[in-house]
């Protein structure tokens, strides 16, 4: 399975997946949540999301290093302030984050596994290639950060 590794574009990912959940929404009944709790969950969630995608975005501008998820061995630094102090994965969790609202506003059960599924893909087919890139990059400085702080949150 090692050809999915950092071939897909995380980005591709998550709108695969919120079609997915859009499509389950369609074919199994959602539960009942007033559409104002519904639209005030899911603008929530994804305005925390967006926040932290960009504040991880920033990070890695000011550091002058790519922000291109398939090329992680093309970093030309290690970014490890702001945002990046609280997760190492702060866009892949800001994905999460909108994939959580939109399925707020489906209100479908369902929906909430093919999240899951989006967490298990990240972290095989993303995540772990990257950490694998990052560690024979950056070394023992790489390995102490992943020590420090956590993946997700």
């Amino acid at each position: 399975m090692n050809v999915l590794e950092l071939k897909i574009p995380p980005a591709v990912v998550t709108l695969i997946v919120a079609l997915g959940m859009w499509g389950v929404s369609l074919l199994v009944p959602s539960f009942y949540m007033p559409v104002t709790v519904r639209v005030s969950a899911c603008s929530i969630l994804v305005a925390v999301g967006l926040s932290v995608i960009i504040a991880g975005g920033i990070s890695f501008r000011r550091a002058r290093t790519t922000v291109n998820p398939t090329r992680p061995a093309s970093a030309s630094s290690l970014v490890i302030s702001g945002v990046y102090r609280i997760t190492r994965n702060p866009m892949y969790l800001g994905m999460l984050f909108i994939l959580l609202g939109w399925a707020a506003f489906l209100s479908n059960a369902l929906s909430l596994a093919l999240v899951a599924s989006f967490v298990v893909y990240i972290n095989r087919f993303q995540i772990d290639p990257e950490e694998r890139a990052l560690l024979a990059l950056f070394g023992a400085e790489y390995a102490s950060y992943q020590a420090r702080v956590r993946r997700w949150l």
